[in-house]
């Protein structure tokens, strides 16, 4: 272990790809310090956290939102090298039914963050936005250049939001920020160890989670949400990388910023795997996996869903030198080794 760690603070860094970010950044030699409220995580990741590490990791339970809170970790942790901002909720069906929510929360603890960073000399930022900034795409695979249009829900506004209050600090005379946005695609499957993994509170919004609990015998069935889209098979077809992968384009984009290796202040990187599955895919490919067999369902289009949207992750690779290189059913079959030790 080397003498001095550089610190990089870690929002809702107990939720389910920040914690899998928080080990990576560890094991690469950085110090994370976790904020999270855990309103949408459980302290159990924490404990696997430090398993995993054979280390607890500095973790303050604070809402990023919450000024007075956020000020006193900046002060208690003095030289943070720079922030990775999970802290967001996520469900695009639940910003529907909450949108309120959604702004308060994703929109708030932005600019909370933001405002706080220059007070402490912290100059450098990795959020973690979404692929849902492109709305329904005119065509596919999408590139970083492909026109943001308006989003099919309020929590891919909120990440359309926070980008360009991003990009209007950044252009500031006197912002001394450099960003980088990670447009995500459909994170999936847990870490190796299946000591942490995705741990939805309640009822999953998420496809892969909704299985394994439905074949785990949680869930009576999963309701697939139309089988009428203009895709191969009539389902939604997404961009599925492994969390893992995820979490270590974080690594990536942080020495970025350290090295100060951009030409602009702000830099947006897709991070997905530059290929889709449709949703049949994605359950036909568990069951071989895992060797059970799901019960499921058609069910009615769920509002706010896009028909289908995958990354072009050219730009990523030659920039940033970072490629997935897990498949489909490795991430899957990590996914349900997860479900199984959770049922222990």
């Amino acid at each position: 272990m080397t003498a001095q760690r550089t610190k990089i603070l870690v929002t809702g860094g107990a939720g389910y790809i920040g914690s899998h970010a928080v080990v990576e950044l560890y094991q690469a030699g950085y110090q994370p310090i976790i904020i999270d409220n855990f309103s949408n995580s459980e302290e159990s990741a924490l404990a696997g956290i430090e398993s995993i590490l054979g280390t607890a990791v500095p973790t303050y339970r604070i809402d990023c939102a919450d000024e007075e809170a956020l000020r006193g970790v900046f002060a208690a942790e003095p030289n943070i090298a720079g922030v990775i901002h999970f802290a967001a909720f996520k469900a695009v069906g639940e910003s529907v039914q909450k949108p309120l929510a959604y702004f308060q929360n994703n929109v708030g603890s932005l600019l909370t963050l933001l405002a706080m960073m220059p007070d402490f000399g912290v100059e450098n930022l990795v959020f973690s936005s979404s692929c849902t900034v492109y709305g329904i795409p005119d065509s596919l695979p999408v590139t970083e250049a492909t026109p943001t249009k308006p989003a099919s829900s309020p929590y891919g506004r909120t990440k359309q939001m926070c980008e360009d209050v991003i990009h209007d600090v950044s252009a500031a005379p006197s912002n001394k920020l450099h960003t980088i946005l990670l447009r995500y695609f459909n994170p999936i499957g847990a870490h190796e160890s299946a000591k942490i993994g995705e741990l939805p509170l309640g009822v999953p919004n998420n496809l892969v989670p909704f299985i394994t609990q439905t074949a785990a015998g949680i869930r009576e069935k999963l309701t697939i949400y139309g089988n009428d889209y203009d895709t191969p098979d009539g389902t939604n077809v997404r961009d599925y990388i492994h969390v893992v992968d995820l979490a270590k384009a974080h690594i990536v984009a942080v020495q970025r910023l350290l090295d100060r290796k951009g030409t602009e202040t702000v830099e947006t990187f897709n991070v997905g795997t530059g290929h889709g599955n449709s949703v049949l895919e994605v359950v036909q490919t568990f069951e071989q996996v895992s060797g059970q067999k799901l019960n499921y369902s058609i069910g009615p289009r769920r509002p706010g869903d896009v028909p289908a949207i995958y990354a072009d992750a050219t730009k990523a690779e030659q920039v940033l030198g970072f490629k997935t290189e897990t498949s489909l059913a490795d991430s899957l079959a990590s996914s349900w080794k997860w479900q199984v030790a959770l049922k222990k």
